[in-house]
């Protein structure tokens, strides 16, 4: 793993769930949460609208949290449209979301990310309450690969600390998530 990155503050997830606005800044100011970066890539929901881009860019900072998009960072990616070097996920949005990672946009994002939250204590928000049904669980591998410390913010405000997905693979700085042995069945995100 790789030596940890100097953040004052860590980073934290967050998903937004079925939350109402209002429980959901209570668990942002629970956890002293300054900024919150969205890494939807279609920023909007049609059955909580209050989680949608324009009314959050109002609602977080009348609160006092900074609101940021981060299109860059979010889901639903297509395929390469080469070899992945992450068949162990056998989910193919997340192994679409895992070539993605690999990407100079997505290096430039995560260091856009990186700089927020070396001045503020940030979290990264989807819309999933569980981490690891979202893209979140990969975005907090890529980053605690880098030795960044993350922790999720679960829908009952409790804190879990994040740790790297099983059969992940570090070499050398990059994370892949490889195939099993000969033998074995993939577990990673069924």
């Amino acid at each position: 793993m790789a030596r940890p990155e100097s953040l004052a503050f860590g980073l934290y997830t967050i998903g937004h769930s079925t939350h109402p606005l209002d429980e959901f800044l209570m668990l942002l100011d629970r956890h002293g949460i300054e900024a919150l970066a969205d890494i939807r890539r279609f920023p909007g929901s049609r059955k909580y609208p209050h989680f949608n881009r324009d009314h959050l860019a109002s609602a977080l900072p009348e609160a006092g949290v900074e609101y940021r998009w981060f299109e860059a960072l979010g889901g639903r990616r297509k395929g390469s449209g080469g070899p992945s070097k992450n068949l162990g996920l056998r989910n193919e949005s997340f192994r679409n979301y895992a070539d993605f990672m690999a990407t100079p946009e997505f290096h430039e994002a995560a260091g856009e990310l990186l700089s927020l939250a070396r001045t503020k204590r940030t979290a990264y928000m989807c819309s999933e309450g569980l981490y690891w049904r979202c893209h979140r669980r990969l975005v907090s591998d890529y980053l605690l690969a880098r030795g960044i410390e993350v922790r999720h913010i679960m829908p009952d405000g409790k804190l879990r600390p994040h740790v790297l997905t099983e059969g992940s693979v570090i070499d050398d700085g990059d994370l892949s998530y490889p195939p099993p042995p000969a033998g074995r069945t993939p577990t990673l995100f069924d």
